[in-house]
């Protein structure tokens, strides 16, 4: 305990005198990042002292403290940073802009596009009470946030479904696992975003919402399908087994055996395929969409407006770790057993 408490101290006096020494002899601006650089790794060495000391009780606390913690220190460099003009508070403007910008983004209705992020939700009860249910989806329909998650829940649903189920079978069957795999591999690396305009030749629509949730949808599948498979192989034969000499029906195979199974190689490809259809969809907005996240963020960008670009990214990466939860959520639900 006393060594780590005097590497401690080191480090701490360490980060001050290189700062104090910089700042004294008129270096600081000029060497302010390799600076802060020093002093993040001089952080990184005091928690990991600190770590070996924690009590148990106290273990989740701490993590929980290391996960925020790190976040808000990294949002105030830059605060501090844009302050000090180290970095350009036009191109990168200071969190405290991007939250006001987004705090504008979310209330403040756009004539010209005739949408906003939220759709007005305050303004539900007036609509509902003048026009009823119409009216209100009406409203909604302006929601950037809606639409991005619309097509998102759309395109994960029609295509996760289907790769599960065609990865179970490619994972029981050699045959069709032989017919598929190399056709699939071959569809796996090429880019979604580049398969947009061929989806967009088979709708009649090619501009409607359509294309833009096939396009989810196909990015998903393959992901699923890969990876249902390989849950699929991996399950112990043992498993299979003592199944199949309990004289379980295909069925009950399906569902005691091979789904449970392969269920922890499932929802890890859940995780990456909601992540991909999440970069899919705001690369097909920026491309071809007047309404979304993706749209906004780009309509911003090109009206030279960075500080609501960056309240889209804000946006942007909120969904990815809201969905993100919401699936850790539901894995804890489906398999008490991992718990």
């Amino acid at each position: 305990m006393t060594q780590d408490l005097r590497a401690i101290l080191a480090f701490l006096m360490g980060a001050v005198a290189l700062h104090g020494v910089l700042a004294l002899s008129g270096l600081w601006y000029d060497w302010a990042w390799p600076a802060i650089a020093i002093s993040f790794v001089l952080l990184i060495l005091i928690c990991e002292r600190i770590g070996r000391h924690v009590p148990v009780r106290a273990r989740k606390t701490y993590e929980r403290t290391l996960a925020l913690g790190f976040p808000v220190l990294l949002l105030c460099v830059w605060e501090l940073a844009g302050a000090l003009e180290l970095i350009s508070p036009i191109w990168f403007p200071p969190p405290s802009a991007i939250g006001k910008a987004l705090w504008d983004v979310s209330v403040t209705y756009d004539r010209f596009s005739g949408t906003s992020l939220l759709g007005r939700p305050w303004l539900i009860p007036q609509e509902y009470a003048s026009g009823g249910l119409p009216a209100v989806g009406t409203l909604l329909s302006e929601s950037h946030l809606l639409a991005t998650l619309g097509r998102v829940f759309a395109g994960f649903l029609l295509g996760a479904i289907p790769g599960i189920l065609l990865g179970v079978v490619m994972g029981l069957n050699q045959t069709v696992r032989l017919m598929l795999d190399t056709t699939l591999a071959a569809i796996y690396v090429l880019p979604k975003i580049a398969i947009f305009p061929v989806v967009m030749l088979m709708f009649t629509d090619p501009f409607g919402e359509g294309p833009k949730i096939v396009v989810v949808a196909l990015s998903v599948f393959i992901l699923m399908t890969i990876n249902t498979m390989t849950g699929v192989r991996n399950i112990d034969p043992v498993f299979l087994m003592a199944g199949r000499n309990y004289g379980a029906s295909p069925l009950q195979m399906l569902r005691h055996i091979v789904l449970p199974g392969a269920m922890p190689v499932i929802f890890a490809g859940l995780r990456i395929a909601l992540g991909t259809a999440m970069i899919v969809i705001i690369s097909v907005e920026f491309l071809r969409a007047k309404q979304g996240v993706g749209y906004m963020t780009f309509y911003y960008w090109e009206v030279l407006v960075p500080e609501k670009m960056y309240a889209g990214l804000v946006v942007v990466m909120i969904l990815g770790v809201t969905l993100t939860g919401l699936l850790h959520w539901m894995q804890k639900r489906l398999m008490p057993w991992k718990r």
